[in-house]
């Protein structure tokens, strides 16, 4: 039988059929899609720098398929290989390898290294690479991947083998709702990202601290550095301050052109440039002003290790900031989603102050717990969040990610309404008081940092702001984390929060144990006298870990309302297992840790029926241990959850060695740490 297949012979042939394969499917070459020759400006500008040698040229594309920019915000880039040996190249991890070799030799290697070079430019909400390589037309293979940040893995479409879903804008949208990633990915990509920050974060302290710049100044380099990085745009998304980049600080001795002074003054242009109202102005760029205050760190020196493959010789000013650059800024941004970076970053420093941290009692949420407590608390694109407690602004983040969220699957990304609601929601539904002037300045940057720079953070006591403050605002959620060390674990900042929302409004607090077995006996009775309590949540011993080890629980309210102690039961969770071992080197998986934090919410709303859910993981839990509802009583020392569970009479060996291993490992951070949160 005569073989009507021509073997390819070079790299032409494979875009000849590329080129056919798109025309099959109806585009049209020059008006949907375009080779290397023909792309888009706006494309050729994301691909500045780009080039696959690892030098500074442009690079070139072989197709480029941008029909569907305008409607999703998602270009398609083609790479193209003879030989199907050249598809892909992973690495012994399994993934896709970017080394210079690689990213030159194999199709897909080299879409995924462009993709992410274009992700950068903030044009894209993502970018679909796709790799081609065969040795004849009826033997070539095609791998599809979604790449949604600039440094995050890609997300490989497995069931896409060939180019059919770019045949229309249905076919597209259904490829798109396949690649958003799933609140499981989310997740993970979370815990990856926090592990990530924890060890850039603690090579950056050392880099600091050898050279004797305070724990307290760290986190204000670190926020400031990044600030002074943001490229600030007006209304219509033309940049009227250009963000500074590593290569302008030349590490010039006279005083107008020291590092420093560069980086306090292009802050200070930005926070102008974006509008942030003068009294907040005034107080950020104050504690900022820290950064320029000594001159000697802007003498060059030799590079540390960390940044001595950018830079050989610069001032240590130069050094840290190359070092944010290159691992925070490009790397952390796009892809922590609820991270609360600035936040991780306080935490880290924070361990090392040890005085000034055991007397703040403060340590900061882990994001994946903040964005828990917002889902239990049911927040929706209509909620008004409170956070009289604000630290760097985690809860706010998380919420306004999750009200973002709710908004773009509503009326669709970029859309006039879903826009008008956005901001809205940055202006007017999140707000946050915070007393220490550090905390209020990480707080205002955090919020700037993810395009919000007028959202209502206060400074100064939350107990001494005007009335009708609170009033005017009407919050519907409240979410905190007391520091510890004020009176009664802090309980008093849940009852004035309470005090100040809506009727019928959701609050949440994690809080030491101790403020539910006893120690805040006071503020608790009055808080049952207005409020009822709906949920009690017992959390991981090592939660905190590495910077505390202290038992914490979650308690939920409605306010407003009396708690009626004969007729309000109360859902007592256990969530000490929630999956994870943290320790001093990061956070492991050992339990299903993702499929356990999805099925919490179920667990808070549905109680021991949660198992008839069909997104419930039913294997993992033994209902009848784990969810207790029961009363309480008026006084104040029962919210715990030990104070309600059946005790076994028989206790099995395991059981005592859980204790056990929960009390030394309390008991250890309670002597090491000081026993803040």
């Amino acid at each position: 039988m005569r073989q009507n297949t021509k073997t390819y012979q070079d790299e032409r042939d494979v875009d000849r059929y590329v080129h056919k394969q798109l025309e099959k499917i109806g585009l049209l070459f020059k008006i949907d899609f375009n080779d290397q020759q023909n792309v888009s400006d706006s494309l050729k500008e994301t691909l500045g720098g780009a080039s696959k040698t690892g030098k500074k040229g442009t690079g070139r594309l072989d197709f480029a398929v941008e029909k569907y920019v305008k409607s999703f915000r998602v270009p398609v880039i083609i790479e193209n290989k003879v030989g199907l040996r050249k598809l892909e190249a992973k690495n012994s991890n399994g993934t896709i390898s970017m080394n210079t070799r690689d990213v030159q030799a194999y199709a897909l290697n080299g879409a995924v290294s462009y993709a992410r070079h274009m992700m950068r430019f903030n044009k894209y909400d993502g970018v679909v690479a796709v790799g081609v390589a065969g040795d004849a037309s009826n033997n070539t293979k095609i791998v599809v991947t979604y790449i949604y940040s600039s440094e995050a893995e890609p997300k490989i479409m497995t069931k896409y083998t060939s180019l059919s879903f770019l045949e229309s804008s249905d076919s597209f949208d259904a490829f798109i709702k396949d690649a958003i990633l799933t609140e499981e990915e989310k997740h993970n990509i979370l815990i990856q990202s926090q592990s990530e920050l924890l060890e850039i974060a603690n090579k950056l302290n050392k880099l600091m601290n050898n050279h004797a710049i305070t724990a307290a100044e760290r986190v204000v380099y670190v926020s400031g550095m990044l600030l002074s990085m943001q490229d600030a745009t007006d209304k219509d998304g033309n940049v009227i301050v250009r963000g500074l980049k590593p290569a302008e600080l030349e590490s010039l001795p006279a005083n107008n052109e020291r590092d420093s002074v560069k980086i306090v003054n292009k802050i200070e242009a930005y926070l102008a440039g974006k509008g942030v109202p003068d009294e907040k102005r005034a107080l950020m760029n104050s504690t900022f002003g820290a950064i320029s205050r000594d001159p000697d760190r802007d003498t060059p020196i030799k590079s540390d290790k960390l940044v001595s493959k950018s830079i050989s010789e610069a001032s240590l000013t130069r050094q840290i900031f190359q070092y944010v650059y290159d691992n925070v800024f490009v790397k952390i941004e796009d892809v922590a989603g609820h991270l609360d970076i600035l936040g991780e970053m306080y935490s880290v420093f924070l361990k090392y102050a040890l005085g000034d941290g055991k007397g703040l009692g403060i340590v900061l949420t882990p994001p994946y717990v903040t964005k828990l407590m917002a889902q239990i608390l049911e927040v929706n694109e209509k909620s008004k969040v409170l956070d009289t407690a604000t630290g760097s602004a985690g809860f706010l983040i998380t919420c306004m990610e999750i009200m973002i969220d709710k908004v773009n699957a509503k009326h669709g990304k970029d859309t006039t309404e879903a826009k008008r609601e956005i901001k809205d929601i940055k202006e007017n539904r999140l707000m946050g008081v915070e007393i220490n002037a550090q905390m209020y300045t990480l707080a205002a940057t955090n919020m700037i940092l993810r395009g919000d720079g007028n959202a209502k953070i206060e400074k100064g006591s939350s107990f001494d702001k005007p009335e009708n403050l609170y009033k005017d605002f009407g919050a519907t959620v409240l979410l905190l984390n007391p520091p510890f060390s004020y009176k009664e674990n802090g309980m008093p900042f849940l009852k004035f929060g309470l005090e100040n929302m809506q009727k019928h409004g959701k609050a949440a607090i994690i809080v030491q144990d101790s403020a539910g077995s006893g120690q805040a006996e006071t503020t608790n009775k009055a808080i049952l006298e207005k409020n009822r309590m709906l949920a009690s949540i017992k959390m991981p011993v090592d939660l905190f870990m590495p910077y505390a080890g202290v038992q914490t629980s979650i308690y939920v309210f409605e306010s407003g309302v009396p708690h009626r102690y004969d007729r309000d039961l109360v859902k007592f969770i256990d969530f000490r297992n929630d999956g994870y071992k943290r320790t001093k080197r990061g956070t492991s998986e050992v339990d299903n840790p993702q499929e356990r934090y999805a099925d919490m919410p179920l667990l808070y709303s549905l109680g021991d029926k949660a198992d008839k859910h069909e997104k419930f993981h039913k294997k993992l839990w033994d209902l009848q241990k784990n969810c207790i509802e029961a009363f309480i009583s008026a006084s104040g020392k029962d919210w715990n959850y030990e104070s309600h569970m059946e005790i076994d009479i028989l206790p099995m060996e395991a059981d005592f060695k859980k204790v056990v291993s929960d009390y030394m490992t309390w008991e250890v951070g309670r002597l090491t740490k000081g026993g803040a949160i």
